[in-house]
C-alpha cells in the first residue's frame, strides 16, 4: 500500500468517524427534553415516566414550578422543550390571552376537581350566605362553578361553555359568597371559608385525599379536563416528543397511578 493510498484511506476513515460522531451528538441532543411540571404529585409521576423514558433512550430533565402561569411562559420562551401540567381549556385560554404557539401532543391524567370543607359534610348543608372559595383563574374557576351547578347550588347562564365566571351565575338561591383565590392557596384557606373547590394536585399536597375527603367531585367519565403534554408548534413531530408521550402513556405509569393514588388521579389515555 503506497503512502499516498494510506493517506487517502486514513482521511476517508477520519471523515467517516467525524460524520458518525456528529450524528451521535445530534442524536444525543434530540434524545433529551427539558420538561416543566407542577410541584406535588406530578413529581412522583414524572419520576416513573423518567424511568420508562430512559429505557427508550430518552433523558428527561424536570423543571418544577409552583405557579400555573410560568410553565407556558417558559415553554414559549424556549426555556423548556415541553410541559405537562395543564388541561386543554386552560391552554386554550392562555393561547387566546397571550398568543402562545403551543399545542397538545398527548393526554396524561385527569384529576377530578373536588369540593372540601372543615365545616360541613355535604354541600347541601351550606347555610344561606355561606362562603365558598374557588380558583381565581378563568378555567379552574369556571370548572369550580360548573361543579357547583352540577350539585344544584347555582345555575349558570346558557352558553357559558367551560369557562364561566361569577358574573355568569343566573341563580344563587342560597346567596353564596364566592371568594376567588389563587388555586394554590385554597387548601390553606379551608378554615376561613365554609367550603372550597380545590384542584386535586393542591389537595394532595395539603394532605387531603380527593377520593375520600372531598364532599363533591366532578364527573370522572368523559371529563374535558384531562391534563396534557404540550410543546411548541414547531416541535410537535420531533421523535423525542413522541417518545416522551409513549413513556407517559405506558402500562408502568398507569399501574403507578392506580397503586399510589387509589382513584384520585386517573389515566386519561
Amino acid at each position: 500500500m503506497t503512502t499516498r493510498f494510506r493517506t487517502i484511506v486514513r482521511g476517508a476513515l477520519l471523515g467517516a468517524f467525524a460524520t458518525l460522531a456528529a450524528g451521535s451528538l445530534a442524536a444525543q441532543a434530540q434524545d433529551s427534553l427539558k420538561v416543566g411540571i407542577m410541584s406535588g404529585p406530578a413529581e412522583e409521576i414524572l419520576a416513573v415516566v423518567q424511568g420508562v423514558a430512559e429505557k427508550k433512550g430518552l433523558d428527561l430533565e424536570l423543571v418544577v414550578f409552583g405557579d400555573y402561569v410560568l410553565p407556558n411562559e417558559a415553554l414559549a420562551a424556549g426555556e423548556l422543550d415541553a410541559n405537562a401540567f395543564q388541561h386543554v381549556p386552560y391552554l386554550d385560554n392562555q393561547i387566546e390571552a397571550r398568543g402562545y404557539e403551543i399545542v397538545p401532543v398527548g393526554n396524561t391524567f385527569v384529576t377530578p376537581i373536588g369540593a372540601y370543607s372543615n365545616s360541613v359534610k355535604s354541600l347541601d348543608e351550606l347555610a344561606e350566605g355561606a362562603s365558598v372559595g374557588i380558583p381565581n383563574d378563568p378555567t379552574n374557576g369556571g370548572r369550580a362553578l360548573l361543579l357547583l351547578q352540577a350539585e344544584g347550588l347555582i345555575t349558570l347562564k346558557d352558553g357559558v361553555g367551560l369557562t364561566p365566571s361569577v358574573i355568569d351565575i343566573a341563580e344563587n338561591p342560597k346567596a353564596l359568597r364566592f371568594v376567588e383565590l389563587d388555586a394554590a392557596q385554597l387548601a390553606r384557606a379551608l378554615n376561613d371559608v365554609d367550603a372550597a373547590v380545590i384542584n386535586s394536585n393542591y389537595a394532595l399536597e395539603a394532605g387531603l385525599n380527593p377520593a375520600e375527603d372531598s364532599i363533591a367531585q366532578e364527573a370522572r367519565e368523559n371529563n374535558p379536563y384531562a391534563n396534557i403534554i404540550a410543546v411548541r408548534v414547531e416541535d410537535k413531530d420531533k421523535p423525542a416528543v413522541k417518545t416522551f408521550v409513549e413513556a407517559y402513556q405506558s402500562p408502568e405509569v398507569a399501574d403507578f397511578l392506580e397503586e399510589r393514588f387509589k382513584g384520585s388521579i386517573l389515566p386519561a389515555w
